[in-house]
């Protein structure tokens, strides 16, 4: 049986941050359970990045993806493969990160819908969507959560998180007692997805 093959997207601008941590903790387990984890920090690409620009070319065209040629485009490219995708984020506002929140609508050019036949198709189908979020109190949550929640049952997939309230600040997560061992059995779960 081929590994688990599991994409971690990031949205976080901290490099040493908290979501960081449990990126760290979770892949790390994901791997000694076999998974192959390819993390990638969409806050840290170099360039111009856009959000969803609503052209609607990729409805228009065969095969899945974004016309609009960047760094998301890339990540997308690698979710058709992943078995599982991760979506990590600090708490901003009651939501993920803006950063994550352009990867997320983007995700609509990996979908193709008919709406004169009221149909659906996408590569995703099947595969486990996952959220890795922490915030410095524990209110909020429900609300980040919720489009996700809504996308993997929509969309027919699994669905998993890690949610890590009263976290602290930037990279207080690692003196929180209790977190690692979470983060590391939930990336022992992802992996057997």
């Amino acid at each position: 049986m081929k590994n688990k093959s599991i994409l971690i997207v990031s949205g976080s601008p901290k490099k040493n941050g908290n979501t960081a941590a449990l990126i760290e903790w979770a892949a790390q387990a994901a791997r000694a359970a076999g998974a192959v984890v390819e993390p990638v920090n969409i806050a840290l690409f170099k360039g111009l990045l856009s959000g969803c620009l609503s052209c609607r070319v990729c409805q228009k065209r065969r095969e899945y993806g974004c016309a609009v040629k960047d760094g998301i485009s890339t990540v997308l490219e690698k979710m058709i493969t992943a078995n599982v995708i991760v979506m990590a984020t600090p708490l901003y506002f009651f939501a993920a990160s803006s950063q994550l929140k352009m990867v997320f609508d983007r995700m609509f050019s990996l979908y193709k819908w008919d709406n004169d036949a009221g149909t659906m198709k996408t590569v995703l189908k099947g595969k486990t969507l996952a959220v890795i979020a922490s915030g410095y109190e524990d209110i909020g949550f429900d609300a980040l959560e919720k489009p996700f929640i809504l996308t993997a049952e929509y969309t027919g997939m699994n669905y998993a998180s890690l949610i890590v309230p009263n976290a602290g600040v930037s990279g207080d997560v690692r003196k929180v007692p209790g977190v690692r061992e979470n983060a590391a059995a939930f990336g022992k779960k992802i992996a057997g997805y």
